[in-house]
């Protein structure tokens, strides 16, 4: 049965995208530098890789496309998320050299968990998180994921995962400012603010919930956003009311199977360039320039 356009949070997202309106600002303007540094390593724009993951299970016709799209982030020079992996696949894609987020599932089995994490920190990634909107189904039980059980994670849990690596932990699956002060008061060093492509209905967009997470948070942590991001405006209007840096995943797939990571690289790039043509229409010099000021809601027509 089709989803109806009015509970469904994708189509609310977008909506909601397409509402935000931008001032030009070009007195004292000038050519904007996209360059951002992320848990320490400095890259040539905010527009990231999502944690995608099982590609290649999903796409059985596509050619490695977990190693193209890690492959794609190291051409772009941004930073890579990968979600859902075992060992080997996740070894593919440090293989490559990008800079990597490894986001674990809450699963069931607390030693897979562990060792995953272990696995990260030895593997030299950048950071490791926790999928916290993969908990539950949408019927209220614990969700099943590729056949494997995940299961409910306490506060002190979390907690007892950010002190088990040296890695900085990123929890996705905040949309609200309580569960992002939650995740301060764990220790987390950064949070995804996301509806996981829409798993409960009715889920407030990520960009309308934002303003209120990053005054939640202050300047203690980054603030990433997915779900919906298409172009370098979405980008920006993202970056303007408080993100850190933003995450594009389904986006890019038909770009893995047309042209594989150079494909996706340039696909990356085109939205960088967008982004730099609405900072520079707006007065924005900087990763530090970012004003949500900027922005208004449309509420003729």
């Amino acid at each position: 049965m089709k989803k109806e356009r009015c509970a469904d949070a994708n189509a609310i997202t977008r909506d909601y995208f397409d509402s935000l309106l931008l001032e030009q600002r070009l007195m004292g303007a000038g050519k904007p530098d996209t360059s951002v540094t992320i848990f320490g390593r400095q890259f040539s724009t905010p527009v990231m890789t999502a944690a995608l993951s099982h590609l290649g299970t999903f796409h059985p016709d596509m050619e490695s496309p977990m190693e193209a799209y890690a492959k794609a982030a190291v051409l772009a020079d941004t930073l890579h998320w990968i979600g859902m992996a075992e060992e080997e696949e996740f070894d593919a894609v440090m293989d490559t050299g990008a800079g990597t987020v490894r986001v674990v599932k809450p699963y069931a089995d607390e030693q897979k968990i562990e060792r995953q994490l272990r696995r990260a920190e030895e593997r030299g990634a950048a950071a490791v998180g926790m999928d916290i909107d993969h908990i539950f189904s949408a019927h209220g039980e614990h969700d099943i994921v590729m056949g494997e059980e995940m299961s409910v994670k306490s506060p002190d849990r979390m907690r007892e995962y950010v002190h088990m690596t040296t890695l900085p932990f990123v929890v996705k699956g905040v949309l609200s400012p309580r569960d992002a002060y939650a995740c301060a008061e764990i220790g987390a060093a950064g949070i995804v603010v996301s509806h996981h492509a829409g798993r409960m209905d009715y889920a407030v967009p990520p960009l309308m919930v934002l303003p209120d997470i990053r005054k939640e948070v202050g300047d203690k942590m980054p603030v990433f956003v997915d779900c919906g991001i298409l172009s370098g405006m979405d980008a920006y209007k993202a970056l303007a009311l408080g993100a850190t840096a933003v995450s594009v995943g389904k986006h890019l797939i038909p770009y893995i199977r047309s042209g594989g990571a150079e494909a996706v690289a340039d696909r990356i790039r085109e939205m960088t360039a967008e982004l730099k043509g609405v900072m520079a229409f707006t007065g924005v010099r900087d990763m530090a320039g970012f004003d949500s000021s900027v922005l208004h809601l449309r509420t003729f027509g």
